[in-house]
């Protein structure tokens, strides 16, 4: 009987990181469908790629494709790569923009109270 472990390992070729930072919250979308493209992939990036259709985070492609976090993670970093998926920013994308940082507070100060 074939290990289980064994499989995601070979998914990603041994990688273990993407190449883009993707957190559990991070949102994914296909922003121009191609079934040809969809055709080329290997299952479980077709099956990201298609449930990417309409905006999905890391954390729901996972659980609904019922597949380890950091495969998905890898897989996804390579769709995104392809430009097949667009990554949407999240707030740790922003957290080093100080002038984002200041536009908030002046907005949070202008809130009637």
């Amino acid at each position: 009987m074939r290990s289980r472990r064994v499989r995601p390992y070979t998914l990603t070729g041994g990688r273990t990181r993407s190449r883009h930072h993707l957190l559990v919250e991070t949102l994914i979308s296909v922003p121009s469908y191609d079934p040809v493209l969809a055709d080329a992939l290997m299952p479980e990036s077709r099956a990201i790629y298609e449930r990417a259709r309409t905006r999905a985070s890391i954390a729901e492609l996972s659980a609904g494709l019922t597949m380890p976090l950091g495969v998905v993670r890898v897989l996804i970093s390579d769709l995104a790569s392809q430009g097949a998926v667009h990554i949407h920013s999240t707030a740790h994308t922003y957290s080093h923009d100080l002038s984002l940082l200041e536009r908030v507070l002046d907005g949070l100060k202008r809130l009637p109270v």
